[in-house]
């Protein structure tokens, strides 16, 4: 089972500006799949608060799977994937590879996400575009494998606890 927490980075939601629906669409679609969305999050499009957000879920709350929607533009608030960077242990660059390749097929635009991904200790993040529907489309495409990859994650943690 999937078992995530959904950070959503927007300056205007996390001021209440703005209703949060790429959050709770992402939340829709991880439970779509039999996940279980075990924490939700809005956050300023401020490096500080995104990185200070993704540790505290990784390190203390040990959540396995990590989605971001939001920030991930060419925008210069745009700031999710140099935060992701600097908290991330080690790159997984062919997730955010495969979400770029598969959902070009929708929006052209989809090769504009800078979107990545990585782990930290035994948590995978992965950066998804701030519209609901590129948040959702890129979570699809990696569904498949989200289980695989989460599985390897936790026998590693076992092995070699942080």
């Amino acid at each position: 089972m999937i078992r995530a927490a959904i950070v959503t980075v927007s300056d205007r939601s996390a001021s209440g500006e703005r209703e949060d629906v790429s959050g709770s669409r992402l939340a829709e679609a991880v439970r779509a799949v039999g996940g279980e969305v075990v924490s939700t999050s809005l956050v300023p499009d401020e490096r500080a608060e995104i990185e200070r957000e993704l540790c505290r879920l990784a390190d203390s709350e040990r959540v396995p799977l990590i989605l971001t929607t939001g920030g991930t533009g060419l925008a210069s608030r745009d700031v999710t994937p140099e935060s992701t960077l600097a908290v991330i242990q080690r790159e997984a660059p062919g997730l955010a590879e495969h979400v770029r390749r598969t959902t070009v097929a929708q929006t052209e635009f989809a090769i504009l996400s800078r979107g990545v991904c990585g782990i930290r200790r035994g948590s995978l993040i992965v950066n998804l575009p701030g519209s609901p529907k590129g948040a959702v489309e890129g979570f699809e495409a990696l569904a498949s494998v989200l289980p695989h990859a989460l599985s390897v994650l936790a026998n590693v943690a076992e092995v070699h606890p942080a």
